[in-house]
């Protein structure tokens, strides 16, 4: 079996290695690779059959794309792949040589084993690159393939609301696949027991790729602005034995992160404190590790703001930060200079795509 794994562009490697340990677990051969045929944001199992034994100690098999979608802390979708290919050129051709092409080659595919005729199915796209068709031209496209397909053997039934069966199609550059969603409409980051959104939530897969940066070991941790409390109920929901504490400086943002910790089962496992982070050492004396999304763009209102904030802020995580930070912005100059001139030293950069930008991901000690 083949898998296709969407996530958030950056954090590729670090899903291919929670995927690399989930699938450990299981005792069966795979192989997993990030950036399938370059495409970025993707991860690719390969996964041989997997089985459990039930209460009755009888051999069963086990759903691989389950097991994935239940355990995943960084993965948004787990597709199960029917087929992949690249068409070169289709970036600049017409579009309706280019939709021709897409839909020859999901005609000779063997979707019927994937979808029962009395199942009714649907299909979601997805386009990314500079081509001269739409993600809807692609849908009506495949849709009508697989429907005249499995015509051959009944009445085909299409619900786009409500489907059965979820397929999706994917044209990255000229990169194409089409699988079967197994995580359905909604996707994984979207987590259920977030009941208050902050204007400017980090995704709770982003939220595990910094809580993977920063590698916590059990220390004190503190999200210094934790807004609806995303990073600190991500990693309490993992089970950290250690001090958890949310500061937030507007009362009705820490409200709604009590809110959604509550939701999540954890409110009790989090200390959160209405307070100022650039008055940081005033409610922490030291603190083992500090990760958080930083203030910018929704959060900050003025940019020119973003400055001094960012000056006071490090000013202050310098006379309690023990070991390791990680921080989150588009500021790439203004953290820079802060992280800098506080006597703090970048141990690792990198870029990742979060709300439409690609934001700076700073690991400091």
């Amino acid at each position: 079996m083949r898998f296709l794994m969407t996530t958030s562009k950056g954090i590729e490697d670090l899903a291919r290695a929670e995927v690399e340990n989930l699938l450990s677990a299981l005792g069966v051969p795979f192989r997993v690779e990030e950036k399938p045929l370059g495409v970025e944001g993707r991860v690719l199992a390969e996964v041989g059959e997997a089985y459990y034994t039930n209460e009755k100690g009888r051999k069963r098999e086990l759903s691989v794309s389950t097991y994935l979608n239940e355990r995943s802390r960084l993965l948004h979708r787990v597709i199960m792949e029917i087929a992949s290919y690249r068409f070169e050129g289709i970036e600049d051709a017409e579009p309706e040589k280019a939709l021709k092409r897409i839909e020859d080659f999901v005609s000779e595919l063997p979707v019927e084993r994937f979808v029962k005729v009395s199942e009714s199915f649907a299909v979601r796209s997805f386009r990314k690159g500079e081509h001269r068709i739409t993600s809807l031209d692609i849908s009506k496209t495949v849709g009508k393939a697989i429907f005249d397909r499995l015509s051959r053997f009944g009445t085909p039934k299409v619900n786009l609301d409500h489907p059965a069966v979820i397929f999706r199609a994917e044209l990255i550059g000229n990169v194409f696949f089409l699988g079967i969603d197994t995580t359905g409409d909604s996707s994984l980051h979207k987590r259920p027991w977030r009941v208050y959104d902050h204007p400017a939530h980090l995704k709770a897969s982003i939220a595990n790729a910094l809580i993977e940066l920063a590698e916590p070991d059990g220390g004190s941790f503190i999200d210094p602005f934790c807004g609806s409390g995303t990073i600190p109920i991500e990693l309490a929901l993992r089970g950290y034995d250690g001090r958890i504490i949310g500061l937030e400086k507007y009362r009705k943002h820490l409200r709604g992160a009590e809110m959604n910790a509550l939701s999540a089962g954890v409110l009790e496992s989090i200390d959160f404190v209405l307070g100022d982070a650039t008055r940081l050492s005033e409610y922490v004396e030291s603190v083992d590790f500090s990760v958080s999304n930083l203030p910018y763009g929704l959060k900050i209102g003025r940019k020119s703001a973003i400055p001094k904030l960012y000056a006071d802020f490090f000013s202050e995580l310098s006379k309690v930060l023990e070991k390791r930070g990680v921080f989150i912005t588009t500021e790439k100059r203004a953290i820079e200079k802060a992280i800098t001139e506080n006597g703090f030293e970048i141990k690792h950069h990198r870029l990742i795509g979060h709300g439409g930008l690609m934001v700076h991901t700073y690991v400091i000690e």
